[in-house]
Formats: structure tokens, C-alpha cells, sequence
């Protein structure tokens, strides 16, 4: 049972991750088994701009993906290590950018 229960703490918070962000227009699909999500970068960014621009302007932290190999560069890695509330907090943050 406590397997499942983290399966379901996982589900939930990757399913209010992804919701957040096609809510502000952030065309983003949901990962399939990890409790990380692979963001792609918006025009005009490397992952590690992207990941600039969020800590710096939105005080969101993400890894910018072209620490994890040529494939990453075009994405950043969020985890979903933390409340539900404190994900829908992040992408607010990013909304108020106003770059969805």
C-alpha cells in the first residue's frame, strides 16, 4: 500500500504540474513514469537562458537540460519533489513573465 500511495502522490502532482502549465499556454505533455518533466524551452531560449531567465526573474529553480546530454538542450527538468501547491505557486511565477 505505501507503494501505492506514492503512485498516487506522483500521479497528482505531475497531473497539476502539466494542467498548470497548458492552463497559461505552455504546450508541454506529461511524463510517463519518473517523477521528473522535461519541459521544452519557448523561441528564442537555450535550456540554459530559460533556466536563467526563471531563477532570476521568477525565483522558479529548474535544470536546464543541456546539463544532461545533447538531447536535453531545448528543455529544462522540474521535479515533482514538492506539494501541489508550491508546483501551481512555480507556474504562477512563470505566468507573471508573461512569455505563454
Amino acid at each position: 500500500s505505501c507503494v501505492e500511495n506514492l503512485i498516487r502522490l506522483y500521479e497528482n502532482r505531475r497531473k497539476t504540474l502539466i494542467s498548470e502549465c497548458q492552463r497559461i499556454g505552455w504546450d508541454v505533455e506529461a511524463p510517463k513514469g519518473s517523477f521528473f518533466a522535461w519541459l521544452p524551452v519557448p523561441d528564442n531560449y537555450t535550456s540554459e537562458s530559460f533556466a536563467e531567465l526563471l531563477l532570476d526573474k521568477a525565483n522558479v529553480a529548474v535544470a536546464a537540460g543541456n546539463g544532461f546530454g545533447k538531447y536535453g538542450e531545448g528543455y529544462v527538468r522540474v521535479g515533482l519533489l514538492v506539494e501541489e501547491d508550491r508546483l501551481k505557486e512555480a507556474i504562477e511565477r512563470v505566468e507573471k513573465l508573461g512569455i505563454f
